[in-house]
């Protein structure tokens, strides 16, 4: 495992120290990617040496000795860990994330996190479940959520759920946070891509969830959070957004990745049923500058929207509506430009992608899987923008 001088967690890095770090794990998180794909869960190697990097430190408030990074760079930080490792980069961002949703919490219910343990980690997710009544001082909650990554590797979650009156009907949504050892984790995690994530399924019956642990989802998602602390400007952020950037994050990294791959196979390799070489071929050329642009456009879209996020939140301000809805297509559009650059560069390198020991089926398997999210679906980022666009006041979508 590789030597990382770092600082205490609790000293402050700098955005470009933080990145740099993620590029220093990367032979590490390649040389276990196979592992983590065959035990369908990050190994704990690759785990420890994050966090003894300070990369899952990045969503966790400086009060208690975390990061408090800016969502650029908590970005740029899981798409370099994802150029080595899709699924770790995928669960890095995830807990990154994670934490950074608890940081809009109240200050009591972030003390219950991290005053005893300043290295706790969250994960969660926010499609709700209906097994809910409402009990005094809470919530008594029962249901499964699936798709949680990260979950084998960190102590809280948070969920979504709907708030109910004395009568069962629903008035609203909500996001709680709840220790995972009050509920079981069920494996289902079996799929084709991003298999090393081991996104499995939370399962809670009967819990317990105090008010003080329990936010409006709406608002909070609009930027209307609990914490006391307003000076900390992470946390001020448009979560809506956040929430869907913090997908696409492993999907640039996978996209650079496979350029790198097939850009540095083609002076070696040879077309079948031809004389020319990979890198003497027109054709090969001109899919080569394609994907290339697109995989650029990618980082564009997406670096923006995070410049904008982080912009408006130093600024006190919150994103405007239209705004909201223009990030959320941009996402589907740089999602779909990517994995149509990974599609691309498979055909470009040839048949030869599909052996087992070949490193492109891997990242063309993840990011079918990532770019499938179903914050990615492109045709849905479009409807909300063109809505918005024309003034219709329809949000159909929970997560603007």
């Amino acid at each position: 495992m590789p030597t990382i001088e770092s600082a205490p967690v609790s000293r402050q890095v700098s955005p470009a120290e933080l990145v740099h770090r993620a590029a220093e794990l990367q032979p590490l998180l390649a040389a276990n990617a196979g592992r983590a794909e065959a035990d369908r869960r990050i190994p704990e190697e690759n785990i420890a040496a994050l966090r003894q990097a300070g990369l899952l430190s990045l969503g966790i408030p400086r009060r208690f000795g975390g990061q408090e990074a800016t969502i650029r760079t908590q970005i740029e930080v899981a798409a370099t860990l994802s150029e080595a490792c899709g699924a770790t980069g995928w669960v890095a961002q995830n807990i990154n994330g994670g934490c950074t949703m608890a940081g809009t919490f109240g200050d009591r219910a972030q003390r219950e996190i991290w005053e005893t343990d300043p290295d706790a980690l969250l994960c969660g997710t926010m499609a709700p479940v209906k097994d809910v009544v409402r009990v005094d001082g809470g919530w008594r909650i029962s249901g499964k959520w699936a798709y949680v990554s990260g979950i084998y590797h960190t102590q809280w979650a948070y969920v979504g759920f709907p708030m109910v009156d004395s009568q069962g009907e629903q008035i609203d949504l909500a996001v709680g946070l709840v220790p995972i050892s009050d509920g079981t984790v069920e494996d289902t995690w079996h799929v084709t891509g991003l298999r090393g994530t081991g996104s499995s399924t939370l399962v809670l019956d009967n819990a317990f969830i105090p008010d003080h642990r329990v936010q409006r989802a709406l608002p909070c998602i609009e930027g209307e959070v609990a914490t006391e602390h307003t000076e900390e400007t992470l946390y001020q952020s448009s979560l809506g957004p956040v929430q869907t950037l913090v997908i696409i994050s492993a999907q640039l990294g996978l996209a650079r990745s496979a350029l790198k791959l097939v850009r540095e196979a083609a002076p070696k390799r040879r077309i079948t049923y031809t004389s020319r070489l990979q890198a003497e071929s027109a054709g090969f050329q001109i899919q080569l500058g394609d994907a290339a642009l697109r995989i650029d456009s990618a980082h564009l879209h997406v670096f923006r929207a995070a410049d904008e996020i982080d912009t408006a939140a130093a600024r006190g301000e919150k994103l405007p509506y239209e705004r909201r809805a223009l990030i959320r297509a941009e996402c589907g559009w740089a999602s779909d430009l990517l994995r149509g650059a990974v599609e691309t560069l498979v055909n470009a390198h040839g048949s030869g992608t599909f052996a087992e020991s070949n490193r492109l089926q891997r990242i063309w398997r993840d990011i079918g899987i990532a770019s499938r999210h179903a914050a990615m679906t492109s045709q849905i980022g479009y409807e909300i923008l063109g809505k918005a666009l024309l003034g219709r006041d329809e949000r159909p979508m929970l997560v603007l």
